[in-house]
């Protein structure tokens, strides 16, 4: 762009006079290159709703197309980079939004429309509709995380929810014969577009759960317009996906797509194929997985041995015997020790009790009829059974005192040594 002079106004076409700036004549290229600057400058991003006219893609990959309504029309471009993040198909005659830069096509003077992005017209009233379930269900706790299941790492059988005649259950099936033909695969038919679709696929999830034995359910479909894919945000599908208890992948549309049953499911997948991936572990990655384990296990009781070998080695014969000497003498002094008081103290308890044996037999003794009557004592008895009894003492009763005898009778004398049989002559009391 050619310089102009500070102050100069370069869009004043006034008569020059003795008393204004000078200032430059602009070239074309100079003035389109300041209203280039000022529109991209001034419009940087915006929000452009038309009808689409005239839509050529180039050899080179790019789109062309106009916008237009009613009282004006603006060209438009759409490079090759960002047409593969465009859901649907571009026709003449649709309305759409498209999110833009403002720019300057020099070589026409023209400017036209940079489009980042194109939705279907309309389509702000469904992502509010979308937005307002969404922040519902979530108050709900629907789409919390401890709510979600896990995936069964081998499931044996596998529920596919979608459509009989689309491109998903062929790209599913595709896939899990490919990576593990083992799985066992049950359908369940239903509509995925439409008024209809919302109540099938609940109906299909709620019967889907009461069978027996199936591992993972797989919803979804291929892609579509945000349009396309409202059946798996209505509230009945939601509800059926967040009350199943067998694990929902929710696989809708491409990567880019989503709906509000991929925050209600346990799972979501970007697309059907990738749903097929995840309960579907190859064989050959089982296998892989069992050799490394095997490895791990190999190489950790290798280093246990290594180190045990190592440490083994570090000691002489002598060394291990004098190791385990020092670590058994405690123990073995202890026991001794234990042993030889227990040897004491049994000894000392034997000699106090043959102690107070000796003592209860001299006391015995020493109490004994016996000893008395060697002491010079005698026992006297009354007559009557001294013939009969077997006692060297008697057995007639023992006279104890004066009182108890009357003269005239006959009593018995026992000494330590012999008796005698006497009569009372006198009795003195």
């Amino acid at each position: 762009m050619e310089p102009v002079h500070r102050g100069a106004d370069p869009f004043d076409l006034s008569e020059d006079d003795d008393s204004a700036p000078p200032r430059r004549t602009l070239t074309v290229s100079s003035l389109t290159q300041l209203i280039k600057n000022n529109l991209e400058t001034s419009f940087p991003s915006v929000l452009v709703e038309g009808e689409v006219s005239g839509s050529k893609l180039s050899t080179s990959g790019h789109l062309y197309f106009s916008l237009k309504d009613r009282d004006a029309i603006v060209q438009a471009v759409m490079f090759k980079h960002r047409l593969s993040f465009l859901n649907f198909n571009l026709t003449d005659g649709q309305k759409v939004v498209a999110r833009a830069s403002v720019s300057v096509y020099p070589a026409r003077g023209q400017y036209q429309l940079i489009v980042q992005s194109l939705r279907k017209s309309g389509l702000g009233d469904i992502l509010a509709m979308l937005e307002e379930r969404k922040r519902r269900f979530s108050a709900e706790r629907l789409f919390d995380v401890d709510r979600k299941k896990p995936l069964p790492r081998c499931p044996s059988q596998v529920g596919l929810v979608t459509s009989p005649t689309g491109a998903a259950l062929r790209d599913i099936l595709q896939v899990l014969g490919r990576r593990n033909a083992g799985i066992d695969v049950l359908i369940f038919p239903t509509a995925v577009q439409g008024d209809e679709a919302p109540a099938s696929i609940a109906a299909r999830i709620a019967q889907a759960n009461a069978i027996e034995g199936i591992d993972a359910l797989i919803i979804g479909r291929g892609g579509g317009s945000p349009e396309d894919l409202l059946a798996f945000s209505d509230e009945l599908v939601v509800r059926a996906v967040a009350a199943s208890r067998i694990p929902v992948i929710s696989a809708v549309g491409h990567e880019i797509d989503w709906a509000l049953s991929d925050f209600a499911a346990d799972l979501r997948a970007p697309t059907p194929s990738a749903a097929a991936e995840m309960v579907a572990e190859t064989k050959e990655a089982l296998a892989m997985e069992v050799a490394q384990h095997e490895a791990a296990l190999e190489t950790s009781v290798r280093a246990r041995l290594d180190y045990a070998k190592a440490s083994l080695s570090a000691f002489t014969p002598e060394d291990a015997e004098a190791r385990f000497m020092r670590i058994f003498l405690p123990t073995a002094q202890r026991f001794d020790d234990a042993t030889e008081g227990l040897d004491r103290g049994i000894r000392a308890s034997l000699l106090d009790r043959r102690h107070r044996l000796d003592l209860a037999q001299n006391s015995l003794s020493l109490a004994s009829p016996a000893a008395v009557l060697s002491r010079g004592y005698s026992i006297v008895r009354r007559d009557g059974e001294a013939k009969t009894s077997p006692c060297p003492l008697g057995s007639g009763s023992i006279v104890r005192a004066a009182a108890e005898i009357v003269t005239g009778e006959r009593l018995n004398l026992y000494f330590s040594s012999g008796g005698a049989r006497v009569d009372v002559v006198e009795v003195k009391r």
